[in-house]
């Protein structure tokens, strides 16, 4: 470094500058002195460097940020979208698949099922058993094909209960089948949402921890170079008044 007069010697081009036209390499943030110094490995914290090269490299310095701002940002959102085009598994319309799966036995045995456990046909037996009871125990209209006791409404019933028994286990086994169907869904829905609240919470806290810290640096440069600007227009003006007088 060249000092006369105030005059300094800028450590890219070797101009001399007034002091006020640069600044000091061990003024700068570690950043830029880490970037200079790869170009000049020889550089001293009290080389000087003149605004119009120091530009050049806040410049580069800022295209840097924005440039691992972006692609940070281009990777999370490079797996966002993935995991919302994901086709890996369908969602199955459970209602839609047993419309179109039942066949004729599978309908007769759900039928079979929902009337066997309701009300109806609990009525509709005990109904059935009073009046047979009443026909044949009190020989009603002189009939008694089902003498006491009652051994043809035994065996209905038991004809009943055999019939019954396997068509509603089959429609509970469809049944279980369904509801796995169902879990399956609401599996892979809720790991589907997780990943997609994990990644959105990744973008946050990007935004928290890595993005405004940046605006902020973006903007401390920007003061600086401001105040830089004003000190060279403060010195422009000082040498004017000088000439004049």
């Amino acid at each position: 470094m060249k000092d006369r007069n105030d005059i300094f010697q800028c450590l890219v081009d070797h101009a001399d500058k007034d002091i006020v036209a640069g600044v000091l390499v061990g003024e700068l943030d570690g950043t830029l002195q880490h970037t200079i110094r790869r170009d000049f490995p020889e550089v001293r914290p009290n080389d000087f460097i003149c605004f119009d090269h120091l530009l050049a490299y806040r410049l580069a310095k800022i295209d840097k940020m924005i440039a691992d701002n972006g692609q940070s940002s281009q990777r999370i959102n490079h797996k966002l979208a993935h995991i919302l085009t994901d086709k890996s598994f369908k969602v199955i319309n459970v209602k839609k698949y047993q419309r179109d799966s039942y066949t004729f036995g599978q309908r007769i045995a759900d039928d079979v099922a929902r009337f066997g456990g309701s009300w109806g046909f609990i009525i509709l037996s005990v109904l059935t058993m009073i009046i047979w009871i009443m026909i044949n125990g009190l020989h009603i209209f002189h009939v008694n094909f089902d003498p006491y006791p009652f051994i043809l409404l035994n065996l209905f019933l038991s004809m009943i209960a055999a019939l019954q028994a396997p068509l509603i286990m089959m429609s509970q086994n469809r049944s279980s089948d369904y509801d796995r169907l169902h879990a399956d869904n609401d599996f892979h829905v809720n790991l589907k949402t997780e990943e997609e609240m994990r990644l959105l919470h990744a973008k946050i806290d990007r935004l928290l921890k890595k993005d405004n810290p940046d605006l902020l640096a973006l903007q401390k440069l920007q003061t600086t170079m401001l105040g830089e600007v004003q000190q060279q227009l403060i010195a422009i003006n000082q040498q004017q008044k000088a000439d004049r007088q």
